[in-house]
């Protein structure tokens, strides 16, 4: 048998689990157990490290690529990256690893796993038992016996055996999150799995399920894959793909579909709830990270980031402290979490997006053009130092309440079709609904303060602007 490609998936924010969670630092590039541990990304690409594993394949959204170098280089692995220019669902993402793979072998072998899952037990036997069948052309989804009756998953049926196949089964449908009353009724049935969310076939079969069921998609990808700029895929191109799932856009209307059961302890971990379901609980059911001193408290979780945190007399209680937020809730009021992170970007708070600059506590967010700190907010300004790498760019779209104070090196700025240099000291302010293109032609970093005021106010360029910026640049420093 050939060997079997993984091919990791890293999108998605992870909302449910804010405030560890943020649109740039998502939940698949967080530690699973505190500060200190592997992040599920991690987790999720040793779990295929095994004889009959190839090299694996990632793909993920471009402003995450550093990210994901630098935890492949902390775990000493190598992967293939290919890289979203904009989020199009797992369907088109899949469908891109597909024809990649296929230019060299149309047979190839691909595991899809998304990478914000934790799986404890053995998935390699069933993985390779499935391979068999992923050869002859169909595409095996794997399911997970239910422990309970979870509303939150989706759920694969069994209508069974498929002769001259070990293993497998014939799969019948899919239930997307039933009713707690149709999820009981499931799991009573003896015959619905948790849909676990990985899937195995052949490349050349996704591509040909794409021709009969999303040509358009299958045309724009395949235009995408064929203008990438090393591993980044066209924007226009991959633009015009559906926005959708491979489930919504392949599987629940393939008839190539077949199930394979795996015994193992899973979880997607979408919100607290689940990671206090997930981790090692101490007599009293608490999980507690980092430096927590809990008194007379049951069932609870608490994760600590750089502060004590004490809990006394308090049960089923969830508490995440981060550097700049605090997320205290109930358990089972986790799905919930997702209404706090969506008033804060409607309010344009910064702790929807990432967290804050503190060398003791937190990385800065990490891009391909560079890396992003966020060093402090004072009353309705947002202030952020970009570092921008040599030979790199930026694109940023113009608001009324947005400039740009230039700290060292010299950029390139191309504002409608109008190209301008800002040195060291400079001030730009971006024009309202253009498209700001800031490009660094030399091979040294550019450092930039970058100001959003999240008021209606107009911001005009003014000289003191300048020495506030410098005065929060040596502080960095």
């Amino acid at each position: 048998m050939k060997d079997i490609t993984p091919v990791i998936l890293c999108g998605g924010s992870g909302a449910r689990l804010w405030p560890m969670s943020r649109d740039l630092n998502p939940k698949q590039f967080q530690p699973v157990e505190g500060v200190g541990s592997q992040t599920f990304f991690q987790q999720t690409l040793l779990r295929h490290v095994a004889p009959g594993f190839g090299v694996p394949f990632v793909v993920s959204g471009s402003r995450y690529a550093h990210v994901v170098t630098q935890q492949l280089a902390a775990l000493g692995r190598k992967a293939h990256v290919l890289l979203e220019p904009l989020p199009r669902g797992t369907g088109p993402a899949v469908l891109a690893a597909a024809l990649t793979l296929a230019r060299k072998d149309p047979k190839a072998l691909m595991l899809v796993a998304p990478s914000d899952h934790v799986i404890r037990g053995d998935v390699t036997k069933a993985i390779k038992t499935a391979a068999t069948a992923a050869q002859s052309g169909h595409i095996v989804v794997f399911g997970v016996t239910p422990r309970y009756a979870e509303t939150g998953f989706g759920y694969i049926l069994d209508t069974g055996r498929v002769a001259g196949l070990d293993g497998v089964r014939r799969c019948g449908g899919f239930v997307e999150k039933p009713s707690h009353f149709k999820a009981s009724q499931l799991i009573a049935s003896g015959s619905a799995y948790w849909a676990s969310g990985i899937s195995l076939f052949t490349a050349e079969t996704l591509i040909t399920e794409f021709a009969r069921f999303a040509p358009e998609t299958l045309e724009a990808v395949k235009a995408a894959v064929c203008g990438a700029q090393e591993n980044l895929l066209s924007r226009p191109s991959y633009a015009r793909a559906a926005n959708g799932s491979t489930e919504q856009m392949i599987f629940e209307r393939s008839d190539r579909m077949l199930m394979m059961p795996l015994d193992v302890e899973w979880d997607d971990v979408g919100c607290w709830t689940s990671m206090h379901a997930i981790g090692d609980q101490d007599a009293e059911g608490n999980l507690l990270h980092g430096d927590v001193l809990s008194v007379e408290t049951k069932n609870s979780m608490v994760r600590a980031d750089g502060k004590l945190v004490a809990v006394v007399g308090v049960s089923d209680l969830i508490v995440v402290d981060t550097p700049d937020a605090l997320l205290v809730t109930k358990r089972g009021r986790c799905q919930s979490v997702r209404h706090v992170v969506e008033r804060l970007k409607k309010t344009r708070r910064q702790e929807a997006r990432s967290f804050p600059h503190d060398p003791t506590q937190s990385a800065p967010s990490d891009f391909s053009w560079g890396e992003s700190l966020r060093l402090k907010q004072a009353g309705q300004v947002d202030m952020s130092l970009l570092r921008i790498a040599g030979g790199s760019a930026i694109n940023l779209k113009g608001t009324p309440d947005r400039q740009i104070v230039l700290l060292a090196g010299r950029l390139n700025v191309m504002q409608n079709g109008k190209s301008s240099w800002l040195s060291t000291k400079d001030q730009l302010v971006l024009e309202q609904g253009a498209q700001a293109h800031l490009e660094n032609p030399d091979d040294s970093e550019v450092e930039a303060l970058m100001m959003t005021h999240r008021g209606s106010a107009q911001v005009h360029a003014v000289p003191e602007v300048t020495h506030v910026a410098l005065d929060l640049h040596r502080e960095v420093q």
